[in-house]
């Protein structure tokens, strides 16, 4: 039903925005500056719609800005920020949707998009990760050393499952395992 805010601690909340983003997947407050205010969404996962993506906003959530938009069907599952440098940001882009016959799980959009500019421009990461179908995507990112970057990835080809590492801020991958164990459930 959309973001909601407390100052308080959580005693009262007030809605703040984003009512048709579904799943809000991650919302990452900048380390400085606590009106800058990043959310991850999903979107509705059982029709197309819009409002998916990664979204800013400037003043602590009184107005949004969409600033990476893929398709109606694509929404952000996953977001890090570089604690070094929070204009550095990936996210992780998973097309899903439920129907009452079958369940969408992966979409050739899907990947690891990187911005080095606090959202301005993007760019889908592709040396090294698999290409094609690929599923739902978890990120996090080393806080002591921002180049290291985790990805867990599903994608249609069980092989190119598994985790994968950048040493470089994303430039270039390792699958670093492919136990399938971490990948088998993929949707959860």
């Amino acid at each position: 039903i959309g973001m909601y805010k407390t100052t308080n601690g959580g005693y009262s909340w007030k809605f703040i925005g984003l009512p048709e983003a579904g799943q809000i997947a991650k919302v990452i407050v900048h380390p400085k500056n606590p009106d800058l205010v990043y959310v991850a969404a999903l979107g509705n996962i059982f029709k197309p719609n819009s409002e998916r993506g990664v979204f800013r906003s400037n003043d602590g959530g009184e107005s949004w800005e969409k600033i990476l938009y893929v398709n109606d069907s694509t929404g952000a599952i996953d977001m890090v920020i570089n604690p070094d440098n929070p204009r550095i940001m990936y996210a992780a882009m998973w097309r899903a949707e439920r129907k009452p016959w079958t369940m969408i799980d992966g979409g050739d959009k899907g990947g690891i998009y990187k911005t080095e500019d606090g959202g301005k421009n993007w760019e889908k990461l592709k040396t090294d990760l698999p290409e094609g179908i690929l599923g739902r995507i978890g990120l996090a990112i080393s806080p002591t050393n921002p180049q290291r970057v985790w990805a867990l990835i599903v994608a249609k080809k069980e092989e190119d499952s598994g985790l994968y590492r950048t040493e470089n801020a994303g430039k270039s991958w390792s699958k670093i395992n492919r136990d399938h164990r971490l990948t088998q459930r993929g949707w959860y």
